[in-house]
């Protein structure tokens, strides 16, 4: 008698709703925000945080070195000490995704794009920082269309933030920092010392081409936040073995 006297499993508040002839209630998976704020300290721990200062200090350097020369520089020479420093910062960039755990942490119960969205809401806003200053470094005088300029520096920093994307996507590697920033400065000399005229990427200011120069440049950056977009998504292939494994 005894045994059939005794109280099934369950909590006593499940035990009470279900006498009160209501469902139990069991507490949700908690918000997407609530999440990504408890992860702000810990992934801003695991950032490459010297590749990233080593690329800011490297960048602000061509900026800095305007104020050195005597009288009034040069615009052009300006515009290409503004260049050299976009492309620092983009090689700093191009190491945010780095981390050796990274096998380690693939199966967290958070998705792959808030950690990697997370870390890029701490990192850019850096970035558009260190550009801000290094514009500000370059004489008033001297400074070319800061419109221009930024849409360049936008398009190579994005297109290094898309090439993380893919390597950590596409590849194992736990820190492809070092391939992607080499394939930039590759390809971005190459952008500079190959390209027929008429698809020349870096002309002056009085050139007849700098606004056709600058839709490419446009075209890249919106290549570059697609691409970004696309490859942020968790890979199917990796939620379909995901859903079959814990079938």
């Amino acid at each position: 008698m005894r045994g059939l006297t005794k109280t099934g499993g369950g909590t006593s508040a499940d035990r009470s709703a279900e006498t009160a002839g209501q469902p139990p209630v069991h507490a949700g998976p908690p918000p997407v925000h609530a999440v990504a704020r408890a992860l702000v300290r810990p992934v801003w721990r695991a950032l490459p945080r010297w590749a990233l200062i080593t690329g800011a200090v490297v960048g602000l350097v061509p900026a800095a070195l305007s104020r050195t020369a005597d009288g009034t520089p040069e615009t052009w020479l300006c515009l290409n000490l503004l260049r050299a420093s976009a492309l620092a910062f983009a090689v700093g960039l191009a190491f945010v995704l780095d981390d050796p755990a990274r096998h380690t942490t693939a199966t967290v119960p958070v998705r792959r794009p808030v950690r990697t969205g997370l870390r890029l809401a701490l990192v850019v806003p850096l970035a558009a920082a260190c550009w801000t200053a290094a514009l500000f470094l370059i004489p008033a005088k001297s400074r070319p269309p800061e419109g221009a300029v930024t849409l360049e520096a936008a398009a190579v920093m994005v297109l290094a933030l898309a090439s993380a994307l893919a390597a950590v996507r596409y590849s194992e590697s736990g820190e492809p920092g070092i391939a992607i920033s080499a394939g930039l400065v590759g390809a971005f000399l190459a952008a500079a010392l190959l390209l027929p005229t008429r698809w020349e990427m870096f002309v002056g200011p009085s050139d007849p081409d700098w606004n056709d120069s600058h839709r490419r440049w446009a075209g890249v950056l919106v290549t570059a936040v697609l691409a970004g977009a696309l490859l942020l998504a968790e890979p199917l292939r990796r939620r379909r073995t995901a859903f079959l494994a814990q079938r």
